[in-house]
């Protein structure tokens, strides 16, 4: 048996030709034509992409990365710091959770410890901290965490008086995850149809309903129909894939009172949020940090180089005996990439200086994209280096050749769905080009990214 590893040349002289059959190979999780393009390198925001299509196979193009590496690379692309830390993560051990860990130890304490870099978010001895794979994997652990908080896994039965606690909250628009867990989470019908849904009639049976998202009146009056039976509420601080919608000033918290007041769990999904605000986490307002009993982050976290998330839980909940155990909890070399990254981000202070970049970043999308384009877009949301520009209704049939026109004029960009039709009347949400740029973005950077979305648009319309 041959040990010679098989390259790109053993098999054709065309690299074209094996990202063509590669491409095909993978599973197309879109469903529409895929965009004839591939990625073979980049540094930064700058990506080096090569043509697939029949016309131009094998051109070129240099593209600047408006997407953030899917909202995951915090420092960009090959950035040395990211670089050294996974070539000494290397050399630190693979031990799982079942063995303490330098590196582990050192992270949790620098974020979670005495005087840690978290703790006025997390209090120092009322959290601890497990991770995972994925947003998704760190969601369903949070879910989980829900569930057997109502659970004496001793005694085989509820705790006392959480009986009727079978509803989990969340809201409509919402993106949690693609698991089967999570998709009851998702209100819209497309996500959910022809998948088994959850048991509601057995005696742990779970109900997942829904109401619109930074709404007080509608918040008010669902806790006042059913506060007794709901056992957590389900958030994202910012909804991402509805398209980037804010909530009003003081939702967050008056949320979390509620249901402090009301025994109820409230879970925030920052997955998306994380470290892209201008603040570590956007559970926050003028007042400080908004309290949360689980949270759960990701994609910056891993600083585009590992996929992997935290979940950030009160101590007191836990679940039963190996019911969280996984091979990806906080393995050392993730926690060296999380831990160097961390520590560059804090000592350059790229989250006041990306803060400052989102700022004027968000008022230029508004003169350059929506006051000359209004014909393709319409509103400007979100905060930091997480910002939504919502299309038409006319543009949004046409997000398929809005796409390949952008990274014809140069970048590369992504849609979220929107949250489309919502209830009480309020106003349908259409897909929004979503700009997440990593934290060492600058303001030229931020400046050309408009520009050529703003040619990318005329060469349409």
């Amino acid at each position: 048996m041959s040990t010679v590893p098989v390259t790109r040349d053993d098999r054709t002289g065309d690299p074209a030709g094996v990202l063509a059959r590669g491409t095909d190979l993978h599973l197309n999780h879109y469903g529409a034509a895929r965009l004839p393009f591939a990625c073979v390198g980049g540094r930064g925001l700058e990506l080096d992409v090569v043509d697939l299509s029949p016309e131009h196979r094998g051109r070129r193009l240099r593209l600047l990365d408006a997407s953030g590496g899917y909202a995951s690379a915090a420092l960009g692309g090959a950035h040395p710091v990211v670089r050294a830390a996974l070539a000494r993560g290397t050399g630190v051990g693979n031990v799982t959770d079942e063995l303490g860990s330098l590196e582990r130890a050192e992270l949790l304490d620098r974020l979670f410890g005495p005087g840690g870099l978290w703790t006025g978010h997390f209090p120092t001895g009322r959290y601890h901290v497990s991770g995972r794979n994925s947003g998704s994997e760190g969601n369903e652990l949070a879910l989980r965490l829900v569930l057997e908080s109502r659970f004496d896994g001793r005694r085989l039965r509820h705790r006392p008086g959480k009986e009727r606690r079978d509803t989990i909250l969340a809201f409509q628009g919402a993106w949690h995850g693609w698991t089967g867990g999570l998709v009851q989470l998702l209100n819209r019908r497309h996500y959910r149809a022809g998948l088994p849904a959850t048991d509601t009639a057995g005696p742990y049976g779970v109900r997942v309903e829904h109401i619109p998202f930074g709404d007080p009146d509608a918040l008010a009056e669902y806790f006042a129909a059913s506060a007794g039976r709901l056992l957590a509420v389900v958030v994202e601080p910012i909804q991402g894939d509805a398209g980037i919608l804010l909530p009003p000033p003081g939702y967050l918290r008056n949320l979390a009172r509620r249901c402090a007041a009301d025994g109820v769990l409230l879970v925030a999904d920052e997955v998306l949020t994380f470290a892209k605000t201008g603040s570590w986490f956007a559970m926050r307002d003028a007042d400080g940090p908004v309290p949360t009993d689980i949270t759960v982050i990701g994609k910056y976290l891993g600083m585009g180089a590992v996929s992997t998330s935290m979940v950030i839980a009160r101590e007191d909940l836990a679940v039963r005996s190996s019911g969280a155990v996984t091979t990806s909890d906080l393995r050392p070399l993730n926690c060296a990439v999380i831990r160097d990254g961390i520590e560059h981000i804090e000592a350059e202070g790229l989250l006041r200086r990306s803060a400052d970049v989102g700022v004027d970043l968000a008022e230029l999308l508004r003169t350059a994209l929506v006051d000359r384009h209004p014909d393709v877009f319409t509103e400007v949301r979100g905060t930091g280096v997480m910002l939504g520009v919502e299309l038409t209704a006319a543009a949004a049939d046409r997000i398929g050749a809005l796409r390949r026109a952008l990274i014809e004029a140069g970048v590369y960009a992504e849609f979220m769905a929107g949250a489309g039709k919502r209830s009480g009347g309020r106003r349908y949400v259409h897909p929004t080009l979503r700009i997440v740029l990593p934290l060492i973005a600058d303001g030229a950077q931020a400046t050309e990214i408009v520009e050529r979305v703003a040619a990318g648009a005329r060469s349409l319309w």
